[in-house]
């Protein structure tokens, strides 16, 4: 799977639900997800992952996505239903973090117990309720303008006119596209 870095963790997981085929529909994928992310520490294992777990990510990727859809304009039917899931989780408590001596004697960060379903859903719902609290986390938010892309993500460009979620796909897409019309209108 390949992950995209929106800027927020939140957000990546909105991305999840935006390709062609589902990213989360197995504890695999999901695992890979959890571990891509940074919500588990390398090595850590997800004896208690089951399949539930990639359920209720996407259930929270559905609201995450309506809330922020809100945001930016899009009528949302249930964003009441949305926030109010989302606080739900997000006043559960996130799984607690140590740091250890690794093997190399550098300090590496562990979790202080296997990790619960609703502890990791947790971290995402308070990264949402951080980015939508936040007036300039809000106004970095944007949506991919390439065709048919749906891709959240954060402009940290300097002067912020970032159009695309990358530069090398759909912008390089707009471009062709571009070139194809002036060529044509020749």
């Amino acid at each position: 799977m390949v992950r995209f870095d929106s800027g927020r963790i939140c957000l990546d997981l909105v991305a999840t639900g935006a390709q062609e085929s589902e990213q989360l529909g197995s504890t695999e994928e999901l695992g890979r997800w959890l571990l891509g992310a940074g919500l588990v520490p390398s090595g850590t294992p997800l004896a208690g992952l089951d399949a539930e777990w990639p359920a209720r990510f996407v259930e929270l990727r559905c609201w995450i996505g309506q809330l922020v859809g809100a945001e930016l304009g899009v009528p949302a039917s249930d964003a009441t239903v949305a926030l109010d899931r989302i606080n739900a989780l997000a006043a559960a408590p996130p799984p607690g973090v140590r740091a250890i001596r690794g093997a190399d004697g550098g300090l590496v960060r562990t979790l202080s117990r296997a990790p619960e379903c609703g502890a990791l859903l947790a971290v995402v719902a308070r990264d949402a309720v951080d980015l939508l609290t936040d007036p300039e986390a809000r106004a970095r938010l944007r949506q991919c303008e390439g065709d048919n892309c749906r891709l959240l993500y954060l402009d940290t460009s300097r002067g912020r006119r970032r159009r695309w979620c990358s530069s090398e796909v759909c912008g390089n897409r707009e471009r062709v596209a571009r070139h194809r019309r002036r060529a044509a209108a020749l």
